[in-house]
């Protein structure tokens, strides 16, 4: 029957399904293909072709050398085209994997377990490493009869576990077929109608019909280019739970903003999240994945979007250890165990295919210790004899429990009945042994035999009754054995009784334990006392009483267990000691443990004190007492609880409040409740918190402090100084501080206190934010200190104090006019100008200021006179020519006068000159003569301007403009025609408004034929750019300078840029531009294949712009080559 393979259509879901088998030639495997570059022998040893028979085993092995490996390949088993072998191991499918450190070679193995007729096939084995690739095929023959009936279908339900192909259809000889011409498949199904896709398959052969349609779907899928993204996102990424992912996208413009999502939640950079660029790559690496990063991904930038899913697959659990067969006693204790590849993996136990479960009131009780896990039968029944075995997603264990009916241990009262039972087959025939020696029935000794019951009866036990029993069926070579004790060894008499006694000699002081929180405890208690005493635990009100049970004479071994509430906490009581064990210990369970030991020789009972000591308490959130420019003062209280041990100190952290990178402060333990922060930013908010530290570990963090901003005190004010002193007030000034800082400033406090004494007086309550200060209600006479201190919102300044101390008492100052400088000229104004003149001057006491104009009082009416202590200031709305004159300041204090003159002067325009008057005509030539105007404007007449009007036409042209003279003589004046003139008088506010005109007109007569000059044109240079030779295609090799060049003609000069990609050219190092006599040429130094692309040469100026372009291929090696990255 060769030639025929089988093809199964696997519905991957856990609702049954039929499986359709087909007798023919399957498809043809659809070749990968590769490049050469990534095909590389990466096999020692190739899995071989082999056979096995129905419901044997077979494995199958490949093996890699990983001496130029950095980590291990990943491996892949198939069947067929599609099937991955990785998630079908189970029972009959188990996947393993070794290293050899010594020969540096991995060894991978696939081992089928009772194999069935349909596992046979074409099976292929897949290595990779990076951009490594290796592939291997071969063949399992799987021999055995074949039922030769008519197509039969089962039904089958998914399991995981197994390779579950179906039932078998009839065998036939695969008949010989002619060669037809080749046909391509795909073209016809991507132009069938989808009711014929199943026809063609049957057809040409195709029984994967799932992997058709899929592959069918993938050719017509068209692919939606996006303008984001240059190369998006794979449609799903599959990682194994444990391992590494790899998101990349490509983008058509990098300076487009990404972000990356998971489930809607956007992505943050961290230890499990990585971002990486690359040029115009984009890469998300996710690290360590468990199942809960398997979820739908996508990334944004701008508008679009682009989605992938993400698997994560939980590795297949292995039995590594499996059950062993088990053979015991009716009421022993009972553990089966096996142990799994992954720890706390999900285990199911079956009993005879039923499966078990951990519920409270159930006998059956499991186990888990990291990789082990044990199936514990308290006292095990004769019906607890069973096939059991365990289950895991990647494979199975089973084995058989036998339990025997056994004696018994007993113990005996002196003169009290001794009873021995023995159940064994039924009818079979046996002998009774005392210490090895047989024991014949008599008077005292009673043998009983009746079906399966064997019985052993002393109707009152005597001291030599003790010993070992021991009942041996007739043709077995079996043993059961049994102890009987009489009462000699637990009655009052003092020779063979002893009074429980615990021995605590091994703890520590007051009988003190103590346990880290989160581990075990194991307590061993050693005691004695003749017969066994019973033992009983206690905390507070939980008194667990003990129960003795009896277990194999082999072992000997008395074991008892007592389970509190919380289920953590049990004890175990053997012969000579007793344990009390806590699985995980808690802060609960700290405090006193009371054991009691019992027999009928008396009692002993003792306090054993459990201490679980932790990690501490987080402190309270601390609190920022004070702050400075860079510092601040913080303090906290210590945590409510230490943990059990005394507190040795504390570590500091501190964060920007916008941040969330805490930085550890100090590296050697804070003894106190108080620190200060150094070296932090000004103006930048903080936050603060503590760590607790004990003997155990540190405590979780305390809660931030509220957030503070450092901020520093300003400088103090700087050249405080008296401004002035009368008989009951002192005025103050002083400049700001040299250094404000980022707090600012809000103002001043200023102070002061009489000389002799210390206590110093606010002056102002409310801060004033001017540098000036009156201090009022002086005593005349008196003397006082003055100081200013600046103040922002972390507090007042170091005060600035006055050198000496101010006496209270106004001072006779001579009075002093102090004239500004442009004031001692005169002082020009036009009208209609607003006239504002402050005058300041010195004199005390208050000095008596006058003014007069011309030597006359002033009208109020028309000018304004505003004096102070200070200054004077003389203020005119709107200035008129009457205004003008000489004005005369005095300033008396008593009999002390100071007197000074300001020459006001308000000018105007000035009038129009006086008669205008031509003095004579010749040729082409006028001479004119006028008078000065009677009014200057009250300003001195600074020029004239002459113009000309012809009499057809009467428009005025200018000839002489800022004519300083009386007179002028006007030339080129045209011949025929007839003139008038006029002048207008200018000062320094502008020409007169109105002008003088000649009264007479002046003719210029024709004197014969004058000769016309030719006018000729300049020439126009100007020239648009224009390339007179573009750049042309450049191949250029790589490291080796390269030049494009080009000629260019305009006028003016046009401006030349070199562009790339139509992105300008600046300031590369790597370019050179140069520019000669129209000629441009671009240097590029050391070009690399990133170099090539298009580049344009642009020239503008004034009348337009011009542009050519060229392409430039960089031929030679990549920066991969070369072993480099381009960033």
């Amino acid at each position: 029957m060769e030639g025929v393979k089988h093809a199964q259509i696997i519905d991957i879901s856990l609702s049954p399904c039929i499986s359709v088998w087909s007798i023919g030639d399957g498809a043809p495997e659809e070749t990968e293909k590769r490049d050469d570059s990534q095909r590389s022998t990466l096999f020692v040893e190739k899995p071989q072709s082999g056979s096995v028979s129905v419901g044997g085993n077979i494995t199958f092995i490949a093996k890699v050398e990983a001496k130029d490996l950095l980590r291990k390949p990943n491996v892949k088993w198939f069947k067929g085209k599609w099937m991955d072998l990785a998630s079908k191991a189970g029972k009959h499918l188990q996947l393993k994997e070794s290293f050899e450190r010594h020969t540096k070679i991995h060894t991978f193995e696939m081992h089928i377990i009772q194999a069935k007729e349909n596992y046979a096939g074409n099976y292929r084995c897949e290595v990779s490493y990076k951009d490594k690739f290796d592939s291997c095929s071969f063949d399992l023959e799987v021999t055995g009869k074949i039922p030769l009936a008519s197509v039969k279908l089962y039904k089958y339900r998914y399991d995981a576990g197994e390779l579950d192909f179906s039932g078998l259809l009839k065998r036939r000889e695969v008949k010989q077929q002619e060669e037809e011409p080749e046909v391509d498949v795909w073209e016809l199904l991507k132009n069938a109608n989808p009711s014929e896709y199943e026809k063609i398959a049957f057809q040409y052969g195709i029984t994967d019909l799932r992997g058709m349609l899929k592959r069918l779907k993938r050719m017509r899928r068209e692919v939606k280019k996006s303008a984001a993204f240059a190369k998006g996102l794979d449609p799903a990424y599959q990682v194994d739970k444990g391992g590494k992912v790899r998101f990349m996208v490509e983008l058509a413009d990098p300076t487009v903003e990404l972000k990356w999502y998971k489930n809607g939640q956007e992505i943050r950079p961290s230890t499990k999240y990585i971002f990486e660029h690359k040029g115009n790559q984009r890469i998300l690496f996710i690290n360590n994945c468990t199942m809960t990063d398997d979820a739908r991904y996508y990334v944004t930038a701008g508008d679009e979007k682009c989605s992938t899913e993400l698997f994560v697959r939980d590795p297949p659990i292995l039995v590594t250890k499996g059950l062993e067969d088990t053979n015991t006693y009716v009421g022993e204790r009972v553990e089966l165990s096996c142990e799994v590849s992954e720890d706390d993996a999900n285990v199911k136990w079956f009993k005879n295919g039923v499966e078990l479960t951990n519920e409270p009131k159930s006998r059956y009780r499991i186990k888990v210790e990291g990789k082990k896990h044990t199936l514990i039968i308290e006292e095990a029944a004769k019906n607890d004899s069973a096939t059991y075995s365990v289950m895991t997603t990647g494979g199975q264990s089973e084995a058989k429990l036998s339990i025997s009916l056994a004696l018994e241990d007993q113990t005996v009262r002196l003169g009290q009945e001794i009873h021995l039972k023995c159940e064994i087959s039924e009818n079979v025939q046996g002998k009774w042994y005392k210490n090895g020696q047989l024991v014949e029935a008599s008077d005292r000794v009673k043998l009983y035999h009746k079906g399966r019951i064997h019985r052993f009866i002393i109707a009152s036990a005597a001291v030599d009754d003790e010993g070992e029993y021991m009942f041996v069926p007739d043709a077995y070579n079996i043993n059961i054995p049994c102890k009987s004790g009489s009462l000699r060894k637990i009655c009052t008499i003092s020779h063979f009784s002893d009074p429980p006694k615990l021995h605590l000699d091994g703890l520590g002081e007051n009988n003190t334990v103590t346990v880290v929180a989160g581990s075990k405890l194991r307590l061993e208690i050693p005691i004695t006392g003749e017969p066994t005493p019973k033992v009983m635990w206690s905390k507070g009100d939980k008194v667990c009483c003990c129960y003795t049970y009896f277990f194999s004479l082999m072992r000997d071994l008395l074991l008892q267990k007592i389970i509190f509430n919380s289920g953590r906490i049990r004890a175990e009581t053997y012969p000579d000691s007793s344990c009390l064990v806590i699985d995980t210990a808690e802060r609960e369970d700290s405090g006193p443990f009371r054991i009691t030991l019992k027999n009928e020789a008396g009692e002993d009972t003792a306090l054993i004190n459990i201490k679980v000591v932790d990690v501490p308490d987080p402190p309270q959130a601390p609190n920022v007492t004070e702050v400075g420019e860079d510092w601040c003062v913080m303090t906290w209280e210590p945590p409510a609880n230490d943990g059990g041990s005394p507190i040795l100190g504390y570590f500091i952290e501190r964060k920007k409040k916008q941040s969330s990178r805490w930085m550890r402060l100090n590296f050697e333990l804070c003894k106190e409740t108080t620190f200060e922060p150094k070296k932090m930013i000004e103006g930048v908010a903080y936050e603060v918190r503590v760590f607790a530290v004990n003997a155990i570990g540190i405590s979780k963090p305390s809660m931030p402090s509220k957030s503070f901003v450092p901020l520093a005190v300003t400088s103090p004010p700087t050249l405080l100084a008296v401004d002035g002193v009368t008989d009951t007030s002192v005025t103050m000034k002083w400049r700001p501080p040299d250094h404000i800082g980022a707090a600012g400033l809000d103002g001043y406090v200023v102070e002061y206190c009489f000389e002799g004494t210390d206590e110093w007086i606010v002056a102002n309550p409310e801060l004033t934010d001017k540098t000036r200060f009156t201090i009022n209600g002086l005593p005349t006479g008196s003397k006082i200190l003055v100081r200013v201190k600046a103040v922002n919102a972390a507090g007042e300044s170091e005060p600035r104090y006055h050198p000496q101390p101010i006496l209270v008492k106004e001072v006779v100052e001579p009075p002093k006019i102090r004239l500004p400088r442009h004031l001692k000229q005169t002082y020009t104004r036009r009208v209609g100008e607003t006239v504002n003149l402050v005058i300041p001057f010195q004199g005390r006491p208050r000095a008596k200021v006058s003014w007069q104009k011309n030597g006359s009082p002033i009208d109020k009416n028309q000018i304004n006179i505003r004096n102070t202590e200070n200054d004077t200031i003389i203020f005119i709305r709107k200035a008129e020519r009457s205004h003008s004159g000489e004005y005369d300041m005095k300033v008396e204090v008593e009999n002390l006068v100071d007197k000074a003159t300001i020459d006001i002067q308000i000018v105007d325009r000035p009038g129009p000159p006086e008669i205008v008057t031509i003095e004579d005509v010749w040729g082409e030539n006028v001479n004119l003569s006028w008078k000065p105007p009677k009014d200057d404007g009250n300003a001195a007449i600074t020029g004239y301007t002459i113009q000309k009007a012809d009499k057809k036409s009467m428009e005025w042209f200018t000839v002489i403009e800022h004519y300083h003279r009386t007179s002028a003589t006007i030339n080129e004046l045209v011949i025929g025609n007839e003139y008038y003139f006029r002048i207008f008088a200018e000062n320094m506010c502008g020409l007169s408004e109105d002008a003088t005109m000649t009264k007479e007109s002046a003719l210029i007569a024709k004197d014969g034929k004058v000769y016309k000059y030719p006018v000729y044109d300049d020439f126009d240079f100007s020239e648009r750019p224009l390339f007179t030779q573009p750049l042309i295609n450049t191949y250029a090799v790589a490291g080796y300078n390269a030049t494009l060049n080009c000629s260019v003609r305009g006028n003016p000069k046009p401006k030349i840029t070199w562009l790339k990609n139509k992105v300008i050219i600046m300031n590369d190092p790597r370019y050179r531009m140069f520019s000669n006599q129209g000629v441009c040429t671009l240097e590029i130094r050391k070009p690399s294949p990133y170099d090539g692309g298009t580049y344009s040469c642009r020239a503008v100026n004034e009348l337009g712009e011009a542009e050519v372009d060229c392409k430039l291929e960089v031929k030679g090696k990549s920066f991969k080559s070369f072993g480099m990255v381009p960033q």
